[in-house]
């Protein structure tokens, strides 16, 4: 691994925290709103059950990263096709292969909620019974292994090189934190930025407790794959819509562990 990847990697790694920790002083000082009355007395006064849970699952899979998800990604890296053309570089070539790879999560994503195999893991995330930035970073280590193989397949078959992997998962996170907050923003500040980036309100219905939405609205960082491909739904969020998986209640980390071995 060369000097510019580690520098990247470690100011992906400042750039995540200090994100988490604004987004999750900020939702707290202005919450676009509460938790569910039913949840508080299951979930502790502060909700300090989920948030263990949660935190549990993001040291699990931040464990991973340098042992599996880095190396698999730098192997990717090195044994690509090598088939870009000479204008494919630079700031244009970090700029298409952005693209690249959100069109790519962007069905990623979409693949885990209609193969029943890749939902079992998937689930995981969407169990969670109310959103805020810790649920942008709560999910099954088998999904995170899934995604990092599948990845590695399209950065051989593109010749995406490292550097743009790096970026492109540092942008991955800060789209997530964000648009799986519970920051209260201005109405006109939200409908703008809809226009073009994933916000809170279409990713909260993503993760609304009915089937049709959870269907929907797959986008990661972009917000046009959805309307370009017929997968955006026409929900509107809603002050305190339900959260979760239709039909289905919250688990205990070992729990959460558990659920892909145990389909249906």
């Amino acid at each position: 691994m060369d000097n510019v990847v580690q520098q990247l990697l470690a100011w992906k790694g400042m750039a995540i925290v200090a994100w988490l920790a604004i987004l999750f002083g900020l939702e707290r000082l202005r919450p676009a709103g509460p938790p569910p009355a039913d949840r508080a007395d299951a979930e502790g006064r502060w909700g300090w059950r989920r948030l263990a849970r949660n935190a549990g699952l993001w040291l699990l899979n931040s464990g991973l990263s340098p042992l599996v998800v880095v190396p698999v990604s730098l192997w990717a890296a090195a044994h690509s096709l090598g088939w870009r053309p000479d204008w494919w570089a630079g700031p244009l070539g970090l700029a298409l292969d952005l693209l690249v790879l959100d069109f790519w999560i962007y069905w990623w994503h979409r693949a885990n909620h209609e193969v029943p195999f890749l939902w079992r893991f998937h689930e995981v995330h969407h169990l969670d019974r109310f959103l805020d930035t810790t649920s942008a970073v709560r999910f099954h280590f088998g999904e995170v292994l899934l995604s990092a193989g599948v990845r590695a397949a399209v950065i051989v078959a593109l010749g995406i090189p490292i550097t743009s992997v790096v970026v492109f998962e540092t942008l991955v996170l800060l789209s997530a934190l964000f648009h799986h907050s519970n920051v209260r923003l201005p109405a006109r500040v939200e409908r703008a930025l809809s226009r073009v980036i994933i916000t809170p309100s279409i990713h909260w219905v993503h993760h609304h407790r009915r089937r049709a939405d959870t269907d929907s609205n797959y986008g990661t960082v972009f917000s046009f794959w959805d309307p370009l491909f017929g997968s955006r739904s026409r929900t509107p969020r809603r002050p305190g819509m339900a959260i979760g998986v239709e039909g289905r209640e919250e688990k205990t980390l070992l729990g959460l562990l558990l659920r892909p071995l145990r389909p249906g």
